[in-house]
């Protein structure tokens, strides 16, 4: 026979075992991005239920940056892999990544996607040596290709949480809007002086050039060195055809290369395409910026 206490101690634990467990939190989706535009929007529209990794370093520009086995066995365990597609990032064609949790947002605007031909081999720091040659990249720069990449990774995420669609629709559309307000911005700019010759230090606007009517000659020139004297004199006859009065910059000059352009008549301005996460402000912030250095060339 039980005893008294026996019995109540019995009666507990039945009790104890057939309440409900407590709820524990979700886990949140890992999303791993090539770069930082990609980033930003997987940021805007997750939230707080995803976890946005973007691991190049700083110091290299992500288009050419190779992650080392160890990370890509983290790009491998994620639950979703954002890619920008076009020719981005190759070392993501040369290693095995799991196809179905792969989201390539150019994808709806392939057939639209632009061949370079420029094949000049030059480097960016730690990355190596390296071309523009291919496919084109930069697709974001169109701010109209921004928000269709965008809504390639809502509708990702919305896949993987179907329960959270909402709450991610409703982040979209407030990105989407940001974007196409950009865009907007940026083609009415564009539209005060149409054909005015520009030349552009770096290869990479051509999807900006073709959306905003630019007449834009792209250099292979980089911000932080010396074209040196063969470029500057290759230069010397480049403006006797195209009669420029500004040059697009991806980065802050070397004050010895603004000087020397002004001497030629020739002002210097910015346009970071913000392939890594800037030092100050984000994504929005840098374009917005990069947008009021254009209304100082096209309207003021």
């Amino acid at each position: 026979m039980f005893t008294t206490s026996v019995r109540f101690a019995v009666l507990f634990l039945i009790l104890l075992f057939s309440l409900p467990l407590p709820a524990t939190a979700e886990k949140k989706l890992t999303v791993y991005t090539v770069n930082y535009p990609l980033h930003y929007f997987a940021e805007r529209i997750g939230g707080n239920q995803i976890n946005v990794v973007f691991p190049a370093p700083a110091s290299q520009d992500p288009a050419f940056w190779k992650p080392d086995e160890a990370m890509v066995r983290e790009y491998q365990k994620a639950d979703l892999i954002i890619l920008n597609g076009a020719g981005y990032a190759k070392w993501t064609q040369k290693v095995s990544l799991p196809m179905l949790r792969m989201v390539d947002t150019s994808a709806v605007f392939k057939n639209t996607l632009i061949n370079v031909d420029n094949d000049v081999t030059h480097s960016h720091g730690p990355s190596g040596d390296h071309s523009h040659g291919g496919t084109a990249f930069t697709t974001w720069l169109d701010f109209s290709q921004a928000a269709l990449q965008a809504e390639a990774i809502y509708k990702a995420l919305s896949r993987k949480l179907p329960e959270t669609e909402a709450v991610f629709a409703q982040n979209f559309e407030m990105l989407k809007k940001d974007l196409l307000e950009l865009d907007r911005a940026m083609e009415t700019m564009s539209a005060h002086k149409p054909g005015l010759p520009l030349f552009a230090s770096h290869p990479i606007y051509q999807y900006m050039a073709r959306r905003y009517n630019l007449n834009l000659k792209m250099l292979t020139w980089e911000p932080d060195e010396d074209p040196g004297a063969a470029q500057w004199n290759h230069f010397q006859g480049l403006i006797q055809e195209h009669k420029a009065m500004w040059m697009v910059w991806e980065g802050e000059p070397l004050p010895e290369s603004s000087t020397t352009l002004m001497k030629m008549g020739i002002k210097s301005t910015v346009f970071n395409p913000c392939f890594a996460r800037p030092e100050k402000g984000d994504f929005l912030s840098v374009m917005q910026q990069n947008l009021n250095n254009m209304a100082t060339v096209f309207i003021k």
